[in-house]
């Protein structure tokens, strides 16, 4: 482990289970002190296809998986689609340590539906979760970013908030995903925009999505059978990638966990900073509209 993020204070969003744990412990393997957030510190329902279920994962769980590997974290209870939560998260998290250095948006809210199917409050969770938390959480961290004399943003994003690929496929006909991958291609620009009004504060904003799709806990219903998914490590390794150069030489990136690393050649490794992860080239099917340099 290179200890790059030794003595630095990371916030990762919906981090009690899945994209959000992996990236957690992979910046406290690298020494950052990470608060990890979720709904509540129980496991909470979350709905999909109309109906409530609850997944598995706590911030507690996670919190005890970077301990246990030798990090720090912390765990913070904030339901971000409760105003007064949302809004004292950031400030939650620097009173507790003294500052901030880098926040992860990642928590997130997916119930497909085609557009003559869903409802309006789907929809509405669905912008806000992409659009306006990201747009708040960022606002709140950008004083102490700057006071910190630099920064990074990393807004997890989604290869669905690239153009399909023509023609369409059986999956873009009946997936239900456009709602949620619109959200996710203006949460690219959002990014990119952002990385402009804040790069010559040295805060570097950028976003990360898996190339393919990562099987977690709550894509599972998501995802069509028979989907060849990636492992999470290489998100979580390209995400610490986006946190540790100046904004000056890298920021404002759109890039994806396959593509970024196996075109910059970079050393992914496990979770807990330890083993050597081998080398996976995008395959040959994933969206061909991914540039793999992320410019």
């Amino acid at each position: 482990m290179s200890q790059a993020l030794a003595g630095k204070t990371a916030l990762v969003t919906g981090s009690s289970r899945g994209i959000g744990r992996a990236i957690a412990q992979r910046l406290a393997a690298e020494g950052a002190t990470v608060a990890v957030t979720a709904r509540s510190l129980a496991p909470s329902p979350s709905t999909r296809g109309g109906q409530q279920v609850v997944v598995s994962g706590t911030v507690e769980e996670t919190v005890s998986l970077i301990e246990d590997a030798g990090g720090k974290a912390f765990a913070l209870a904030a339901d971000l689609e409760d105003p007064a939560a949302r809004d004292g998260l950031i400030d939650a998290v620097v009173n507790r340590t003294g500052g901030l250095d880098i926040l992860v948006n990642n928590a997130g809210f997916a119930d497909y539906s085609t557009i003559d199917q869903m409802e309006v409050e789907t929809f509405e969770r669905t912008v806000d979760h992409y659009l306006r938390i990201p747009f708040l959480l960022s606002k709140a961290a950008i004083p102490y970013l700057r006071k910190q004399g630099a920064g990074w943003i990393v807004n997890i994003g989604s290869s669905t908030g690239l153009s399909p690929i023509r023609p369409f496929r059986d999956y873009n006909k009946s997936s239900g995903d456009v709602i949620y991958a619109a959200t996710k291609a203006a949460q690219h620009r959002f990014t990119q925009g952002l990385a402009a009004e804040l790069v010559d504060d040295n805060i570097a904003v950028n976003a990360v999505g898996p190339s393919t799709a990562i099987m977690t806990p709550g894509a599972e219903a998501l995802l069509p059978a028979g989907y060849e998914t990636e492992p999470v490590e290489y998100l979580a390794a390209t995400v610490y990638e986006m946190c540790r150069l100046p904004a000056a030489e890298r920021t404002g990136l759109v890039t994806f966990s396959l593509h970024f690393p196996w075109h910059e050649k970079i050393a992914v490794k496990s979770l807990d900073g330890v083993t050597d992860m081998p080398p996976l080239e995008p395959p040959v099917w994933a969206n061909p509209n991914i540039r793999a340099d992320g410019l």
